[in-house]
């Protein structure tokens, strides 16, 4: 049965889809109530955290012999579908003389080995909100049979050691198999939420070996940094992609005290406009941008039109170039930026701007930002 949710993206309606924690849980429904009531179901169904109810078919639920149940459930991305769509998620519960429900990660899930995670490391890799659903799934079912006792779950995804190597499991510290995930239940299509929970991920893992953070768009910032040598000073490097002040906010919420915001010109002018999110269906305001500081550095009104009309920001340097006015313009706008992260940033903690092209390299660094480099340096000394 199909689960007919939709949202809009653009001007497309697209399905959502539940989570591999939805999937969980509905399986460990399905086996805790063959064990109970000895009649396998033919449909199971929850309210997730979002308030929305998902109901499916089992693909199968049976008896085990040696004791307990096993059923699976199959996961549905919707029209956000990533590896794990369509993969089985299954649960295995006994019956316990004691009280509550206990949950372990079986085959396919897999072990939490670096600080920082939600679980603690040696953990299943099923985060908190999942490990609650199937609590509560399973709770309701022997609730409802008047079970005295209560239930081991063991949840496995058969082939999910392999499907984790195409995820960032194996870079985030989560080896031998899938994460078990979902704080909604729901899975949205095109959702940013899950690029942001990696960002946290990554920024909460930073902050295990220290307060200072440098944060970069994604690949070429990375590059850049390491050429100038700026990534063997002992601070991590988090790629945030489009998400500048997600990326702020979450700093913010995690207590660093000093970040260093790294990034090539295209996407770090746009925060100079106050743009958080830089991604061109958000905003694209680039050449605008240059525009507007050339003129108030004195470009001719050729000059502006010429900026305008400019296809990439590499492009608008040799422009600036030829009436003398590239540094005028990357210093204001440099200061921009950096007041935007300031006011983003509100006081958390000591920000600065290095912008740079790889083209034409450095084009600037606000006075903040050298002094954190100069510490940074000075302390790794």
């Amino acid at each position: 049965m199909a689960f007919e949710h939709y949202i809009r993206s653009g001007q497309k309606m697209l399905r959502c889809g539940y989570t591999t924690g939805t999937c969980a849980a509905l399986a460990a429904a399905g086996a805790a109530r063959l064990l109970l009531t000895g009649q396998a179901p033919s449909r199971l169904s929850l309210r997730t955290p979002k308030g929305w109810v998902v109901e499916v078919a089992p693909v199968f639920c049976r008896l085990l012999e040696e004791g307990g149940a096993l059923c699976a459930v199959r996961k549905d991305g919707g029209d956000d579908a990533d590896v794990t769509h369509g993969m089985l998620v299954q649960a295995a519960v006994v019956l316990t003389p004691g009280p509550g429900v206990s949950i372990q990660g079986g085959e396919g899930v897999g072990r939490v080995t670096r600080p920082g995670l939600d679980q603690p490391v040696g953990a299943a890799a099923i985060n908190r909100v999942p490990r609650q659903m199937i609590a509560r799934a399973v709770a309701q079912e022997l609730e409802t049979a008047a079970w005295p006792g209560g239930a081991g779950v063991t949840i496995s995804i058969p082939g999910g050691a392999e499907t984790a190597r195409r995820t960032f499991n194996p870079l985030l510290g989560v080896e031998g198999g899938l994460s078990v995930l979902g704080t909604s239940g729901i899975v949205e299509p095109m959702s940013q939420q899950a690029i942001v929970d990696t960002i946290e991920v990554e920024a909460r893992q930073a902050r295990q070996s220290g307060a200072r953070l440098i944060l970069t768009p994604g690949n070429y910032g990375a590059d850049f940094l390491a050429a100038q040598g700026l990534d063997g000073l002992g601070v991590p490097v988090v790629r945030c992609s489009n998400f500048i002040g997600d990326a702020l906010d979450i700093a913010a919420a995690q207590r660093f005290e000093q970040v260093l915001l790294a990034g090539h010109i295209g996407k770090l002018v746009k925060v100079a406009g106050g743009i958080m999110n830089t991604h061109s269906r958000q905003a694209d305001c680039r050449t605008e941008l240059f525009c507007a500081h050339a003129a108030a550095a004195g470009a001719s009104t050729a000059l502006c039109r010429r900026l305008l009309d400019a296809a990439t920001t590499d492009a608008c340097i040799p422009l600036l170039d030829a009436e003398g006015l590239r540094d005028p313009v990357l210093s204001s706008l440099t200061a921009a930026v950096q007041t935007h992260l300031e006011r983003r940033a509100a006081g958390a903690f000591a920000v600065g701007a290095l912008l740079f092209s790889n083209q034409y390299g450095l084009l600037g660094l606000s006075p903040q930002a050298r002094t954190l480099i100069d510490q940074w340096r000075h302390t790794h000394a």
